[in-house]
């Protein structure tokens, strides 16, 4: 295994201790090291959401190219909205 000089912030050391301390952890290159296993997962999250946000986009362009679409002006979008999402969300 590799071994790493990592700066922390005297909050983070302190984190460290603690959560070593309460039983957590054995060590803290244990706590390190799940914490870049956090880090790595919520990359490869973050990857997924983009990937299908661009395939949104991707169906939501294709669908304007077809004329599939409806125009509406502003009196007619607040009633439009709450169709689709019903009384309580349209105000979001």
């Amino acid at each position: 295994m590799d071994t790493r000089n990592v700066s922390l912030t005297a909050e983070q050391n302190a984190f460290i201790d603690k959560v070593v301390r309460s039983g957590e952890y054995e060590n803290a290159s244990e706590a390190i090291r799940d914490a870049i296993r956090a880090l790595q997962h919520r990359r490869r999250e973050d990857m997924l959401k983009l990937k299908l946000l661009r395939a949104q986009i991707e169906a939501g362009v294709d669908a304007l190219d077809r004329g599939d679409f409806v125009e509406l002006d502003g009196a007619e979008l607040e009633a439009y909205l709450v169709g689709l999402t019903g009384p309580d969300k349209a105000e979001c």
